[in-house]
C-alpha cells in the first residue's frame, strides 16, 4: 500500500471505510457522503445548548459538556438553533486512525454562505477542526449562528473530513516552484476574459494570492449582505427562500469605493476564477494576520476538479464570506483578500467536483447558499417542511 503524502481521494476513502477507519456506531455510512477528496460529517441526535464556547485541551470534551450545557435539544425529527446562541453537537462519525492518518475538518460552502461558523473538536487535542495522528474517538461540533436562526435534523450535513498521509501541512502543500510549474501546465487562476493569469503575475508564498472583485466595468452587484431579525432557514431546504427576504444587494462601482460595515456578513467574490486540477485540492487561507480586523471566508476547501471542465476549464469564481471587525473597512477592486493554497492527493480521484456529483457551486459566480432561489427567481413561495420529508433535499450536492 503506497503513503505517498497527500490528501486521501474518493477510492481511498472509501477503503478508509472498509478498513474501519472512519465509523457511524448509530447508523450506516451513506455513498452519499462520499466527495472526490472529503467525506460529509453528519449531526448526532442531539445538541447541546452551551453557555460559552472552550478551548480544546487534554481533558476529554464529555467533561466540559458536563459544565457547560445549560439544556439539550433533540434533532429528530427536526430542531431551531437560535442566532447568536453556542451548541455542541456529537457527530455520527467516529475516528480510528491508524499512527500514519491524520485529519483536518472545514465547514461545507453551504453552511459558509449562511454566517454558520463552525468547528470540530476532539478528545485530548488541542486545535480546533483538526485530528491527530492515530486519533480513536468521538467528533464534537460546536455551531454559532451569527446571521440567522437555522433548522436543522439528526443526519443533516455542516462539515466536511479529510485524511492525510504525511505527518504535517509541509508533506502536502505545493511550494511556489510547483505552483509554477503546474500553473505553466494547468493553469489555477483565470482573468473575466477566461484568459489564464500570467504566471509573472501571480503573487506566491507557500500559495497564490487572490483578489477581492469589489467592481465591474460599470456599476453592478458584486455582493450580498445578510439582512438582521429574517425568518428561520431550514437548511433543508433547496432552491426554496425568497433571497430577498435575507439579504439585500451590495453595488460596487469603477468609481466609487466600497466600504464594508463593521460586524455585517457579505457574500463577496475572488477578482480571478478558480481551476483546480483532478489531482490536487485547495484551501483559502487568511493571507496575513496583520492586514487588519477582516474575516474572509469561513469555508475555504475546494475539492479536485473544482472549476475544471466547465465552459472549456476556464475556471470558476471563490465566493467568499466577509465579516470586518471594530472598524469600517474601504475594500477596492482587484486587491489582495485571500491566498490559495494547493495540495496533492495521494492519487488522483476516481470521482471529481462537477455535474456528475450534482455540485451546486460548480458554475458559480456571485452565488448564495442553496437553500435560495436565483436572485431573479419569480418561482412561488411555500411554507417549508422538516423532519424525515425534508431529507431527500440533502441527498443534493452542496
Amino acid at each position: 500500500m503506497s503513503r505517498r503524502p497527500g490528501v486521501l481521494p474518493y477510492q481511498w476513502l472509501s477503503r478508509a471505510i472498509t478498513a474501519g477507519w472512519i465509523t457511524a456506531p448509530a447508523c450506516e455510512l451513506e455513498a452519499r457522503q462520499l466527495q472526490p477528496a472529503s467525506l460529509d460529517l453528519r449531526l448526532g441526535a442531539v445538541a447541546y445548548r452551551m453557555r460559552s464556547s472552550f478551548l480544546p485541551g487534554q481533558e476529554p470534551v464529555a467533561h466540559k459538556l458536563a459544565a457547560l450545557t445549560m439544556y439539550d435539544i433533540p434533532l429528530a425529527p427536526a430542531a431551531v438553533l437560535e442566532r447568536g446562541h453556542v451548541y455542541l453537537i456529537p457527530l455520527l462519525e467516529e475516528l480510528h486512525l491508524p499512527p500514519y492518518v491524520r485529519g483536518r475538518t472545514n465547514p461545507k460552502s453551504s453552511t459558509g454562505r449562511l454566517d454558520i461558523f463552525t468547528r470540530v473538536i476532539t478528545d485530548g487535542h488541542a486545535r480546533f477542526d483538526a485530528m491527530r495522528p492515530g486519533y480513536h474517538g468521538g467528533l464534537y461540533l460546536e455551531v454559532f449562528s451569527r446571521s440567522f436562526t437555522i433548522k436543522v435534523h439528526q443526519g443533516l450535513s455542516l462539515n466536511q473530513l479529510r485524511l492525510f498521509f504525511g505527518d504535517a501541512l509541509s508533506d502536502t502543500l505545493l511550494d511556489n516552484t510547483a505552483l509554477r510549474q503546474l500553473h505553466e501546465v494547468e493553469p489555477l487562476l483565470y482573468d473575466d476574459d477566461d484568459q489564464p493569469i500570467r504566471l509573472e503575475d501571480l503573487h506566491l508564498d507557500s500559495g497564490l494570492f487572490m483578489g477581492l472583485a469589489a467592481a465591474g466595468r460599470t456599476e453592478t452587484v458584486v455582493g450580498y449582505k445578510a439582512k438582521k431579525n429574517s425568518d428561520i432557514i431550514d437548511l433543508s431546504q433547496v432552491n426554496y427562500y425568497d433571497p430577498s427576504d435575507f439579504w439585500e444587494p451590495v453595488h460596487g462601482s469603477p468609481t466609487r469605493p466600497l466600504i464594508l460595515e463593521p460586524e455585517e456578513f457579505y457574500i463577496l467574490t475572488s477578482k480571478e476564477k478558480v481551476c483546480i486540477p483532478p489531482a490536487y485540492a485547495a484551501e483559502l487561507v487568511p493571507y496575513d494576520a496583520g492586514s487588519g480586523e477582516l474575516r474572509t471566508h469561513y469555508a475555504g476547501f475546494f475539492d479536485p476538479g473544482f472549476g475544471y471542465g466547465h465552459l472549456g476549464h476556464r475556471g470558476t469564481k471563490a465566493v467568499l464570506e466577509v465579516r470586518p471587525h471594530d472598524v469600517p473597512f474601504l475594500v477596492e477592486d482587484g486587491q489582495i483578500f485571500c491566498k490559495l493554497c494547493l495540495e496533492s492527493t495521494t492519487e488522483t480521484p476516481e470521482v471529481v467536483y462537477g455535474t456528475a456529483l450534482q455540485s451546486n457551486y460548480q458554475a458559480q459566480t456571485l452565488t448564495l447558499g442553496k437553500q435560495f432561489l436565483p436572485w431573479d427567481s419569480t418561482a412561488a413561495r411555500h411554507e417549508p417542511t422538516c423532519g424525515s420529508d425534508s431529507f431527500d433535499n440533502e441527498a443534493r450536492r452542496r
